[in-house]
């Protein structure tokens, strides 16, 4: 691994840039995953490594993992602990940090979509809610999770944090929005998560596959064209005096219930 002592460096420039903007991301095709665990799982995923950096304390902490990481990314850095904060996004950080090429998903989808189980996100704005999504979707067998291009970037640290891996082992699509994504694939069985009382309970709502479950907005819920959008509403059974669930949690009880 190479050293680097400057914080005006190109490498540590870029890096900073991929942390902040999500601009920047796009146009470059690449993003940042920090954590010793996160960057591993996106080598044994099979994700490109762009470039890893390593903090002075990181390097003989993590040796012999950091070793086969160093091996595997196409350059590799170790910069003093005080450069590296500029490019953490976190406040205890292990010192380590990925730049990885955006992933290429959508070839998955057309054999998913023919009998798939695929839970659609509709202007989804918080990046913890999406990651624990992406987390949940993987650990109980969600097939694919498609986001409307307003949803917030899967790619921004904290998302691909929260996800905990799944954003490199899922597969995921972006589309325009999910009204014309349901219009694209009308073979999916189609449910709109609402509050309606004229909604199906999700306890006897059948899903008939291939289906898609549709979540929406954390404060404003679906979009009425989306809805109008979708085969059919289902609802989720609340008491107390709670008047709406968290977006994740919402996701997290719909998705189980697709999957038993």
């Amino acid at each position: 691994m190479v050293n680097i002592t400057s914080r005006d460096n190109i490498n540590i420039k870029n890096a900073v840039k991929l942390k902040s903007s999500s601009k920047f991301r796009r146009q470059s095709g690449l993003f940042i995953a920090e954590g010793l665990r996160i960057c591993f799982d996106a080598m044994l995923s099979g994700a490109v490594i762009n470039t890893l950096f390593v903090s002075e304390k990181a390097v003989n902490k993590y040796a012999e993992k950091l070793n086969k990481l160093a091996s595997y990314s196409a350059k590799s850095f170790i910069v003093s602990d005080k450069i590296f904060e500029l490019i953490s996004d976190t406040e205890n950080s292990q010192g380590i940090v990925c730049v990885i090429k955006a992933l290429d998903k959508i070839s998955e989808f057309d054999t998913i979509k023919k009998n798939g189980k695929i839970i659609a996100l509709d202007n989804v704005q918080d990046p913890n809610n999406l990651g624990t999504i992406l987390r949940s979707a993987e650990a109980f067998g969600i097939d694919c999770v498609v986001m409307s291009r307003d949803c917030c970037d899967v790619y921004s640290p904290k998302v691909v944090r929260g996800s905990m891996g799944a954003v490199f082992r899922l597969p995921f699509i972006i589309c325009g929005s999910i009204e014309e994504f349901l219009a694209d694939n009308p073979e999916l069985n189609s449910y709109a998560a609402v509050l309606d009382s004229d909604a199906v309970l999700l306890g006897n709502t059948d899903f008939i596959t291939p289906c898609v479950a549709v979540i929406g907005n954390e404060g404003n819920g679906l979009k009425q064209n989306t809805i109008d959008a979708c085969d059919y509403k289902i609802t989720i059974p609340m008491g107390g005096n709670a008047e709406s669930l968290n977006a994740s949690v919402a996701a997290s009880i719909i998705i189980w219930e697709m999957i038993k």
